[in-house]
């Protein structure tokens, strides 16, 4: 099964991918380049900082899977500038650079490890890694509680997003965007998760509630370790730790 798991995944982002780059592109066509001031409107606003707490927990992750600071600045910086886009790309390539080993084994425990000399990387580690969880408990909790905020804030101001004229072209490309990162989130929840019901439910608020969710969830794993730990563990579900 993990074969076709490996195979059905490089398929679906390759695929999200390329939706998202039509999106782009049909998107400037029609409606031309985003970069106008009548388009930021309060819910297009928080659209965007929805997006980016999202894009923050990404790039967590590269830069914990990257082990060269130079690769993963850029490939956060794509993050920020093409969004799913890169997430997709990035997540395709490293599926492409399983062995047929891993692949077998198990693919999204292989994706998320980062590759290298652990002895090195925890030897640097150990100075730093009880004020990690702990900071990033705070960092997450302080994200998820903006986007409450911000939330809140636009349905006074601005009433409620479910009307048809917020619907321009580009809030539509941006709400895409958003779904394929929620996606790539969902697939990592689900692996998380021992129980299909509960990361169905996870999932769910993720569609729902987007980055107040991705907050909550990340807060939730950081909690389950202890301060000793490496922040790096809430990546892995329970059965791959050990392993890590």
């Amino acid at each position: 099964m993990a074969i076709p798991l490996a195979n059905g995944l490089r398929a679906l982002f390759s695929v999200l991918g390329c939706l998202m780059v039509a999106t782009l592109i049909y998107t400037i066509y029609v409606d031309g380049f985003p970069f106008r001031r009548d388009l930021l409107t309060p819910w297009m606003a928080a659209t965007l900082v929805d997006f980016y707490i999202n894009i923050i927990a990404l790039a967590a992750w590269i830069s914990y899977k990257e082990s060269n600071f130079i690769t993963a600045t850029v490939w956060i910086v794509l993050l920020i500038c093409s969004g799913s886009i890169a997430t997709c790309a990035y997540i395709f390539i490293q599926l492409l650079k399983l062995s047929p080993e891993e692949s077998l084994q198990d693919p999204l425990y292989h994706v998320l490890l980062r590759h290298e000399n652990k002895l090195t990387y925890r030897g640097v580690e150990q100075k730093t890694k009880q004020s990690a969880v702990v900071t990033a408990r705070i960092a997450f909790s302080i994200l998820g509680l903006l986007m409450l905020g911000t939330l809140i804030y636009t349905l006074i101001t601005d009433g409620s997003p479910f009307r048809k004229e917020l619907l321009t072209p580009w809030m539509v490309a941006t709400l895409i965007d958003f779904y394929i990162n929620v996606v790539a989130l969902s697939v990592w929840v689900a692996y998380k998760e021992s129980s299909w019901i509960s990361a169905f439910l996870w999932i769910l608020l993720l569609i729902c509630f987007g980055s107040i969710t991705t907050c909550a969830y990340v807060v939730k794993q950081l909690l389950q370790l202890t301060s000793q730990d490496p922040v790096y563990l809430i990546l892995f579900n329970r059965g791959n730790r050990k392993q890590v």
